[in-house]
Formats: C-alpha cells, sequence, structure tokens
C-alpha cells in the first residue's frame, strides 16, 4: 500500500510540472521569435526593485496564474509528504525541533544587510572576508563601538542558508544571492543604509521589515507559547495578574500587543512593524485582492471603510484597480500617523486627490462617521473592509467589533471579511460547499493521495493560526467558525470567495 501512495504522490508531482510546462509553453514567443520561457530559476535572484527583461518579468508573472499557483501547490504538498514518508524520522526531528537556527541565520543575513551587499557584488559573489568587512562598516556607521563578526562564522551561517536554498555557494566560502536571498532585499544601496539606517524600510515592500519582525518578537513569543500553555499563563511570584498570551508571558508585560508596541523604548518595533504589515499583502495573491470582491459593481464615489487598514497597503491596490471608489482606511492614530511617510512620494495621487484618506479609530470602540474628501460625512459606508484583522481577537472580542460595525452599517451596507478560513486535515463532508463556494472543506478532489487541506503547501495559514494564538489569544478560523462569529455579531454570510489551493477567503456578509 505504500509504493502505491508514493508513486501516486510521485504522479501528482509529475502532472503538476506538465500543467506548469503547458502554460509557459502557451504564453512563449514562437520559435522564430525566441526561445520558450523557462520557470523562474532557483540559482537566478530576481529583484523586484531593478529592470528586468521583458521575458524575466514574463515568467516571474506566470508564477501567480491560476493553473500555476495551483499546480505549485500541489507539488509542495506532495513533496512534502513523501520527505513525511521517507525521510528518517529522528532527521524530521531534528530540523524541526532546532528549526529556530533559521530564523537565527536569516535574522543575521537580514540584519547585517548581506542580502544588500551581496546584490551589489553581482553574480560572482563575495568571500566571507570582504562580506565580514563590509557589514563592519554599515553596523559602525550606526553604532561605531558595533564589533567585527568573526568572517569563519560568516561562512557557517550562510553555508547553514545555502543548505536550505535561501542563498547560494559559488566557491568555498564566496556566496552570492539567489531567487529566495532577493525577495528579503529592500532595494536600499549601501550607502543609503550607511547613510540612513534608520530609514531602510521606509518606500520598500515591506519583506525586509518582517523578515526582522518574525525573528525578533514573533520568535521570542513562539519559544514562549508551550511554557505558556502548560502553565495557563500563570502568574509571576508576587503578582496576581496571569499572562492572558504567550506574548504577555514572554515579554512580561499585562498590554495588548499593540499597546506594548507604542511604549516608549519600542519605537523601533512599532515603525518596523507597520512595513512588516505592508510585507504581508504576498501571502495573497494580487488577483484575489482585486476579484475577491465585486467592486466594479460600487456606484461612483461608494466609501469603503478599510478598518485596521493599517498604512493603507490594501487600500492603494484596490484604489487604483477601481478609480471610481474611495477608500477611508481606519487604525490607530500611530499607525495612520506615520502612513504618508511609510509610502514616500509612491502614490502622492491618490493622496493629494482624497481617493486614499486616513483616519484615527479605534475599533473596540463604536465606529464613528467618517470626513470623506469630495463626498462628505459618510456615517454608513458601502463596504466595511476587514482584511487580516478578525484573526487577531479572540472571539469575544471580534463580536465586539463586529457588532460596532452592525449598528453603523445602512441597510445596503456589506461587510467583507478577509481571513484564512481553515480546512481539517481530514474531510468534513457534511459541510463541503458551505457559504456557496467548493472546498469549503477540502482543497483537493476526493480520492486524492494529498492530505484535503493541501499539507504542507497550507503551512502558511496554520502557522499564522498558532501565532494568533500566541500573540493574541485568537486563531484562524474554520467556516463553522466563522459563520457562529458572523451570527452573533448580526451579519449572515451570503458569499465565500477564494483562490484555487489558497487559503484565504473573501466572505461578504450582510445585516440581518
Amino acid at each position: 500500500m505504500t509504493f502505491e501512495v508514493l508513486r501516486a504522490l510521485h504522479a501528482v508531482i509529475g502532472e503538476a510540472i506538465d500543467e506548469i510546462e503547458r502554460v509557459y509553453k502557451a504564453h512563449s514567443p514562437s520559435q522564430e521569435d525566441g526561445a520558450a520561457l523557462q520557470f523562474p530559476s532557483l540559482d537566478a535572484p530576481y529583484y523586484s526593485t531593478l529592470k528586468n527583461s521583458v521575458e524575466v518579468k514574463k515568467a516571474e508573472e506566470l508564477r501567480t496564474e491560476p493553473a500555476v499557483f495551483g499546480a505549485t501547490n500541489r507539488i509542495v504538498a506532495a513533496c512534502g509528504q513523501l520527505t513525511a514518508t521517507v525521510h528518517k524520522p529522528f532527521f524530521q526531528l531534528v530540523e524541526g525541533g532546532q528549526g529556530g537556527n533559521l530564523i537565527a541565520a536569516l535574522e543575521f543575513l537580514e540584519s547585517t544587510h548581506i542580502v544588500e551587499i551581496l546584490r551589489e557584488a553581482g553574480p560572482g559573489g563575495l568571500g566571507v572576508e570582504e562580506i565580514g568587512a563590509k557589514v563592519t562598516e554599515l553596523r559602525r556607521a550606526a553604532n561605531p563601538g558595533a564589533p567585527g563578526i568573526d568572517p569563519s562564522n560568516i561562512g557557517h551561517l550562510l553555508r547553514l542558508l545555502a543548505t536550505y536554498h535561501w542563498i547560494r555557494e559559488v566557491k568555498p566560502d564566496v556566496f552570492t544571492n539567489n531567487r529566495l536571498s532577493s525577495f528579503i532585499d529592500s532595494g536600499k544601496s549601501t550607502e543609503q543604509i550607511k547613510t540612513s539606517p534608520t530609514t531602510k524600510y521606509d518606500s520598500t515592500d515591506g519583506i525586509a521589515a518582517y523578515t526582522s519582525t518574525i525573528a525578533d518578537e514573533t520568535t521570542k513569543i513562539h519559544s514562549a507559547l508551550a511554557d505558556w500553555l502548560l502553565t495557563g499563563g500563570a502568574a509571576p511570584e508576587g503578582s496576581h495578574n496571569g499572562y492572558p498570551t504567550a506574548f504577555n508571558f514572554a515579554f512580561k508585560t499585562q498590554a495588548k500587543f499593540y499597546e506594548w508596541l507604542e511604549t516608549p523604548g519600542n519605537e523601533k518595533r512599532l515603525a518596523r512593524f507597520g512595513h512588516a504589515m505592508n510585507g504581508t499583502r504576498y501571502w495573497e495573491v494580487t488577483e484575489n485582492i482585486i476579484h475577491g470582491f465585486p467592486w466594479d459593481e460600487l456606484p461612483r464615489d461608494a466609501v469603503v471603510a478599510d478598518v485596521g487598514g493599517g498604512i493603507g497597503s490594501v487600500s492603494v491596490l484596490l484604489a487604483e484597480a477601481y478609480p471610481h471608489l474611495r477608500f477611508a482606511v481606519k487604525d490607530r492614530a500611530s499607525v495612520v500617523g506615520i502612513a504618508h511617510q511609510s509610502w514616500g512620494d509612491k502614490h502622492a495621487d491618490l493622496f493629494s486627490s482624497g481617493r486614499v484618506s486616513f483616519h484615527a479609530q479605534d475599533f473596540l470602540e463604536p465606529q464613528t462617521p467618517i470626513d470623506v474628501p469630495a463626498v462628505g460625512t459618510v456615517a454608513q459606508p458601502d463596504v466595511f473592509l476587514l482584511r487580516a484583522v478578525a484573526h487577531n481577537w479572540p472571539d469575544e472580542y471580534a463580536v465586539r467589533i463586529l457588532k460596532h460595525f452592525r449598528a453603523a452599517a445602512g441597510p445596503h451596507t456589506k461587510l467583507l471579511i478577509v481571513d484564512n478560513l481553515l480546512p481539517y486535515a481530514c474531510r468534513d463532508d457534511d459541510h463541503e460547499g458551505e457559504g456557496g463556494a467548493p472546498g469549503m472543506s477540502s482543497l483537493v478532489p476526493e480520492g486524492s493521495s494529498l492530505l484535503p487541506n493541501l499539507g504542507h503547501a497550507s503551512l502558511n495559514g496554520y502557522i499564522l493560526d498558532i501565532t494568533m494564538m500566541a500573540v493574541f489569544g485568537a486563531k484562524e478560523r474554520t467556516y463553522r467558525e466563522m459563520d457562529a462569529l458572523t451570527q452573533s455579531a448580526g451579519w449572515k454570510i451570503s458569499r465565500v470567495k477564494r483562490a484555487v489551493g489558497s487559503l484565504w477567503a473573501y466572505i461578504t456578509a450582510v445585516p440581518v
């Protein structure tokens, strides 16, 4: 039976590669005009901030084409299941149990600006002695007393990353960027970083900031999760207050996470977090954001309240796709206060025209009317958009937030919740097709050798689920949990849409 399963998984991989190749061939120029497009190479860096050839850009864009995206997910799922089946259990235990070494190495890579150093060095790469000298130069520009780092230690850390395929060793102790390391490139020159190290993340896509954030706050919180669960968040000696989350346990604070970010001493973390949240848009394919809701059916100057919208990453994307709409980004004053600075000169026309505007609002309090440029005071928005927000809150707080939206809703107001909807790791045939869309129970066809939730390909959603538990005492929800949540707050789910193979769902609800 095991050999039958192994061969079935092998077949999944082969068929998915065939599907990807068909798509790339269909988008290739004719043989007279040029060679067929190739799937992007792991060895080749891709810097989104640099000018790339038409062929390279097209090959990159095709990765998110639905058929390709679905096929790559099946490959990842099958490879993960194959590895779990055939790899020595002890080695899997070592890799999982000591996985913290990878994030430590990634933190080192990002914080020492080695990706930017290697980008400037070019495809030939740099030896560890030269890398060490440049790292020390940049570190001492920000902190004159910073010690140098042993080049041998740099080499060993980078070799671990090369073994994880996060960088490339081209000769002994000589390293260069590859596709994965180039993804966390800030796009800044080393001279810019040297001159102004505190603005490294400004006007970037947020991925470098996200890398730094998960290496700092998130890793520290995860390391405390088991102790917090096992002790029930026990109070420290001499205190009557327990710790409500693993975050509180790890940082020995009673403040909620966002309040803690705003405490004196956390200014760097607060600014970095805003950029990091901008980077999280990569969790979802851009096309899904644009087409996850019938935005084109809304009337001209309809107002979308993007509640908890941070510095407006999603609103900017939607405003560019739908110029007839206006987006009011509502978040904490400290967050919207740095929005314009965070964008730099990008999208200045959207902000100056008022098509994207920023408003301070605590969404745990009743929703207040907003003054929208060229529209006026709006008490009942056409849409409340809640993207990656509900998962931050335990049910009792999430219900309070949704009830505030319900109280401020008009009869035609829609609520759009964009969050992961987690399938079970087994089939749940009684609830297949809930919410008016297939795939709420299983992401694979019946009889597939893959796990119903696509296994390894869906790990991002389940990792995020545990992160929400650790940081906020919250969770990503199943369809059953989301349905119960919205109904308890006076909303009824009318539509669910998600892309093939994606856990992110666009959940539309109407007032009841």
